[in-house]
């Protein structure tokens, strides 16, 4: 849980940008494939990371609505890329208007339950984590390569003239 909107705000960035470095990976000729029937697609696990910041943003009272509720399915993967650095932005600028480091205890409804505001944001970014890993998986079904996030991927490991492990 979160106990300083400063270090959530330091965290979502370095996050963000991993997200953004896997949607840029993700061909336009692979992003629809399905590795597997109840799998979901490159493209539907981009847009549901995009549309979950403004899903939660909105449960949690940070965002008047969800604006992207009743979106469909962008076409490319760089109308979501931009959508999702657009509901990013939002949400940062929301969480440092509405919210202080004293109210992250303080407790909203969502999904059932009342949560801590700072449980809410480590909640926004643990589920990009996992959907991100998911996706690096897909992707390497798929042939295509894969970024590192937390190190080197395999295809870095290469690129440094190391070895890369199996």
């Amino acid at each position: 849980m979160y106990r300083s909107i400063d270090d959530f705000l330091k965290d979502w960035k370095n996050e963000e940008a991993f997200t953004l470095k896997i949607f840029e990976m993700i061909t336009e000729q692979a992003k629809s494939s399905k590795v597997f029937g109840t799998v979901r697609s490159l493209e539907r696990l981009a847009w549901h990371l995009t549309q979950t910041i403004t899903e939660m943003g909105h449960r949690a009272g940070l965002l008047a609505e969800d604006m992207l509720e009743q979106q469909s399915l962008p076409d490319t993967m760089q109308e979501i890329a931009d959508q999702y650095k657009t509901s990013a932005e939002l949400l940062c600028k929301s969480v440092k208007l509405k919210w202080t480091d004293s109210a992250l205890g303080d407790k909203v409804p969502m999904y059932g339950e009342d949560w801590p505001k700072g449980q809410v944001l480590r909640v926004l970014i643990a589920h990009q984590s996992h959907h991100r890993g998911q996706m690096t998986v897909i992707m390497r079904i798929l042939g295509l390569p894969v970024p590192g996030i937390y190190g080197p991927s395999r295809e870095e490991w290469i690129e440094m003239g190391l070895e890369a492990q199996d």
